[in-house]
């Protein structure tokens, strides 16, 4: 069934629950486990752990942890909301660290990206933010507390730009300077136009840059760099059909409060509209990924939530204060 699914996103959480409604499944897929938790009336964290080949081969995805971070109105967060969401991040984080790393590994944090599309502008923008102390510990150790963990950041720019793969310059990097691990940020596609700049996706598989657009790249992970890679990404963009189809949906719910036993109403809402609407909408070979005009304001907030995030996962808690 995996084949004739085009999940067209990034997301485990999305794919999951793509496969299944596709297969109409009521309990848990074989292979997947799932759990969910509530941080607060805003945020809620969904953890999908694929346990084996079966549940890769469902969803689509590697063995490995998912970690889904949704937050609500994001676009008029204030500081403490901000604060809050980046303290739920840096819980989830820790914990995947944990897993891979020593508490005083080497980490190089790697944003993604074009610095110039703002929907693809996070991972430059999250590198500006980050707390690098690599050189600090190696030239003036002692304006820092022993428990600093040395890290390091790299925004290395885009193929069309550099004419060089990404995977090409980390491997230069991690061949030279040795890090333990890698944290990636990357701008993701999703099948929701709700989860745009509002959540966040963590993984310790790795990631295939820009593979939700149909613009793949090289993969980044432990199989091509030889050290653990924790993949940190957040939906900036989705495809025209997906917003169509959320449309209609919203169109159905409207007409189906004024008439809730029209049969056609109710069987065209409970099937998966995304097909049928992409081919509506080819003109040629194209079909348009789209994202809100508040993107920029998103992406300045996400941008705060990850940087801090990411700054207190990777140093001690009592550093963090």
């Amino acid at each position: 069934m995996f084949d004739k699914i085009n999940f067209r996103t990034d997301l485990a959480l999305e794919r999951r629950d793509l496969y299944k409604k596709a297969n109409n499944l009521d309990k848990e897929i074989d292979g997947i486990k799932t759990e969910e938790e509530e941080n607060g009336p805003r945020i809620r964290t969904s953890r999908v752990k694929v346990l084996d080949k079966n549940g890769a081969e469902a969803i689509g995805k590697p063995v490995g942890s998912y970690i889904t971070i949704d937050i609500q109105k994001l676009k008029v967060a204030t500081e403490e909301d901000i604060q809050e969401s980046a303290e739920v991040l840096a819980k989830e984080l820790r914990v995947l660290l944990g897993e891979h790393a020593n508490p005083k590994d080497e980490i190089l944090v790697v944003g993604l990206g074009n610095q110039y599309v703002t929907p693809d502008a996070l991972g430059p923008k999250v590198i500006n933010e980050i707390d690098v102390t690599r050189h600090i510990l190696t030239y003036m150790p002692q304006v820092l507390s022993s428990e600093t963990r040395p890290v390091s950041a790299i925004s290395p720019g885009v193929l069309g730009t550099t004419g060089i793969e990404t995977l090409e310059i980390l491997k230069g990097i991690v061949d030279n300077i040795h890090p333990k691990m890698l944290i990636v940020i990357d701008a993701l596609a999703s099948r929701s136009i709700e989860r745009i700049s509002s959540t966040i996706q963590l993984a310790d598989t790795g990631i295939t840059p820009g593979a939700g657009v149909g613009n793949t790249r090289k993969e980044l992970s432990q199989s091509t760099l030889g050290i653990p890679v924790i993949a940190l990404g957040i939906p900036t963009v989705v495809e025209l059909a997906t917003l169509i189809s959320d449309g209609i949906d919203i169109f159905i719910d409207r007409l189906q409060k004024k008439s809730e036993s029209n049969e056609y109403l109710n069987k065209l809402q409970q099937e998966d509209k995304y097909e049928e609407v992409k081919e509506a909408l080819k003109v040629g070979e194209y079909n348009m990924i789209v994202t809100p005009k508040e993107i920029d304001d998103l992406i300045e907030n996400m941008k705060d939530i990850v940087a801090r995030g990411i700054n207190m996962a990777t140093q001690p808690e009592n550093i963090n204060g």
